[in-house]
């Protein structure tokens, strides 16, 4: 206990921690969760302001059921207890070929090769937020009421003076992060600050609404009102705004690195430079190489590639420097949003399972699970990334919508066989809405759309899901907010579901966390085939696709842009936007391989870009030897189900909307 603390408890202000286990924390009668942070804040002498602030960030203030963060933290201030070693199971698992490049495909050796890696403990507090609180850790983990009296003990005994002054606590709140590495730790707690200055609202996973109102005059810097110098992260694709030029980070195969061996990140973020290996192995006369392609030249880049690790941040380092293994350009820590590069987002990281995607994507893992139920999927974790991605959408000119910033679980297979194995994260619990609201571009209404935006409330739609636990896949997952609704063959809750013959090719579609066959997710635009009382049909892999969406409680909102209807007959569809055969010169001819969709006549789907075929050919260590072929196909991007796909311009008939 500090000084400080003991003092005030001798004087009486506050209450000394009790020698043995309390019998009670529970939550207060009257005024739930905001009452308990109210009570603890009083009790530990730390300003209730803080001590909401450094929850919501942590665990935006949920409890999570009491099950355990990826770190081993529990309930909502996060109190880390030790934790079994993990497995990264998600990287290099059995759903396919991460690079998805035919030509020259991984093997099972190559790709599984650090499939399992053990996470070395964390830092543990709940041990000793126990002993100050007087409360033993079981209660810490079940009790969220006594996980935020403990919370507060320890943040108290982290502050060197007492103060009701929120801006004195910065020191505490950045120890409270519970990291070694202090540029990481003071990225957490200005975080901290920003939440406070900003203020915040929302209803947690087990029903109490909880409140931060904003805190003016802390006195800190705010990288959202005043970015740094050279700071992109705040400038809507500025020609003028330095440091956001591509070609001031070369590419060279020898003594490579991101800016010179820093990390391409806003400098408010305070990201770590851990490179990926880019090494030759096996024997001369069949070598590979590993973990990603360099380039020589200036890459364009149409996507941000959303994935989430299934496994602990302990165990990437170990990975990420495998050449054996896959690659990524970004991980994001949850408990304190702490960002590590791994690959200079002017080079190609094998993440996304189709090469196309991958030559025209930036990857950035979140720490988390997708069957987890939004557990751990943090407010810090959030924050970090959604500025992220803004600054890298002002570098690169990518638009901040869902037809650019994709989810792994809306890349598509690239041929009918690799269909089915595409990964499914970071799946329904991961919460666009609020994603888009913090890079500050927030799916609104349009008036006289003539489609929709899937966009039910997160906090209040829990739909049903199945195979939360791996052991028990009918089982039904506890409830918890969602980003996505389920699409059945007619309008009624009993109807079945539609089918995806790609997914699931001869089977029906199931209510799976891990199945996506018949779900249409948040910020996804789609065109309305018919409306019939509380129930929207949208036109979805070939059928139309009924959800339920009443005025009451909608779970879409109205959407303008671009369509697409078949020119005559059925159109083909495609994974990727390859040239034509008679573009290729320098490199091996791609087959047009269409997939198993078609767009019958009359049905109409949503365009989010349109692209002229490219290839990029990588099949060498030196990017010297790569080629681009670049053909005259021109291609529209279409959300044509969970997934996002490509038909030939020539074959369909393009409507613009009035504006």
């Amino acid at each position: 206990m500090q000084l400080w603390l003991a003092a005030a408890v001798a004087a009486g202000v506050l209450t000394a921690p009790a020698t043995v286990p309390l019998m009670s924390a529970a939550p207060t009668s009257s005024g739930g969760r905001q009452a308990d942070f109210a009570a603890a804040a009083r009790e530990y002498g730390v300003p209730e302001s803080v001590l909401l602030a450094v929850s919501y960030l942590e665990s935006r203030w949920d409890a999570n059921g009491g099950r355990p963060s990826t770190a081993g933290g529990y309930g909502p201030m996060h109190l880390v207890d030790a934790f079994p070693a993990g497995v990264h199971e998600h990287l290099g698992d059995a759903h396919g070929d991460p690079r998805g490049d035919e030509t020259r495909p991984m093997t099972p050796a190559h790709a599984h090769a650090a499939l399992r890696v053990s996470d070395a403990q964390q830092q543990t507090t709940l041990p000793e937020a126990g002993r100050l609180a007087g409360l033993p850790p079981e209660r810490l983990r079940d009790d969220p009421a006594a996980n935020i009296r403990a919370g507060a003990a320890l943040l108290a005994s982290y502050q060197d003076e007492p103060s009701s002054d929120p801006a004195d606590w910065h020191g505490a709140v950045a120890k409270y992060a519970g990291t070694d590495d202090p540029k990481a730790a003071g990225a957490f707690a200005d975080e901290v600050f920003s939440v406070m200055r900003e203020g915040a609202r929302r209803r947690t996973d087990d029903g109490h609404l909880v409140e931060l109102d904003p805190v003016p005059d802390l006195g800190t810097w705010d990288p959202d009102t005043f970015p740094h110098p050279g700071d992109p992260d705040d400038f809507a694709w500025d020609d003028d705004v330095p440091g956001t030029d591509e070609q001031e980070q070369p590419s060279t195969p020898k003594g490579h690195t991101a800016g010179g061996g820093k990390a391409e990140c806003p400098a408010s973020l305070h990201c770590e430079w851990m490179p990926a290996a880019f090494k030759r192995f096996g024997k001369k006369k069949n070598r590979d190489y590993g973990n990603h392609d360099r380039l020589s030249r200036k890459r364009s880049v149409d996507y941000i590639v959303i994935h989430d690790t299934e496994g602990g941040y302990q165990g990437i380092p170990s990975l990420i420097r495998n050449p054996k293994y896959v690659s990524w350009h970004y991980t994001i820590r949850s408990r304190d949003g702490h960002v590590a590069q791994h690959v200079a987002t002017n080079d190609i990281a094998w993440h996304a399972g189709n090469w196309d995607v991958n030559t025209r994507s930036i990857g950035i893992e979140h720490e988390g699970y997708l069957a987890k139920g939004g557990t751990w999927y943090t407010e810090a974790m959030y924050r970090s990334s959604a500025r992220l991605v803004r600054y890298l959408a002002a570098k690169y000119r990518i638009p901040l919508n869902r037809a650019h910033i994709l989810g792994h679980d809306n890349v598509p297979g690239t041929t009918p066989a690799t269909v089915a194995g595409m990964h499914e994260d970071p799946g329904p619990y991961w919460d666009w809405a609020h994603y888009f609201e913090l890079m500050k571009k927030p799916f609104k209404a349009a008036k006289d759309g003539d489609s929709i935006i899937i966009r039910p409330d997160y906090a209040t739609h829990r739909p049903r899901f199945t195979g939360c636990e791996t052991t028990k896949p009918d089982k039904k997952c506890p409830p918890h907010g969602a980003s996505t609704v389920w699409l059945h063959k007619s309008p009624s809750h009993t109807a079945p579901l539609v089918d995806d013959i790609g997914k699931r090719p001869g089977k029906a579609s199931t209510y799976s966390v891990y199945d996506h066959s018949a779900r249409a997710s948040t910020g996804q635009r789609y065109a309305v085939a018919e409306r019939k009382g509380d129930w929207t049909a949208i036109w979805y892999l070939g059928q139309k696709a009924w959800f339920h969406n009443p005025a009451s409680d909608p779970t879409a909102i109205p959407a303008k842009g671009p369509l697409v209807t078949p020119l005559s007959g059925a159109v083909k569809v495609y994974g990727r936007a390859y040239p034509e055969k008679s573009a290729y010169s320098k490199a091996s001819v791609q087959p047009l391989t269409p997939l198993k969709y078609t767009i019958p006549p009359g049905q109409t789907y949503t365009v989010g870009d349109t692209i002229t075929g490219t290839h990029y050919s990588a099949n060498a260590y030196r990017p010297s030897k790569h080629v681009t072929t670049t053909g005259t196909t021109r291609y529209h991007q279409i959300q044509l189900g969970h997934r996002v796909m490509f038909v030939m311009a020539s074959d369909v008939r393009l409507v613009h909307p009035s504006a």
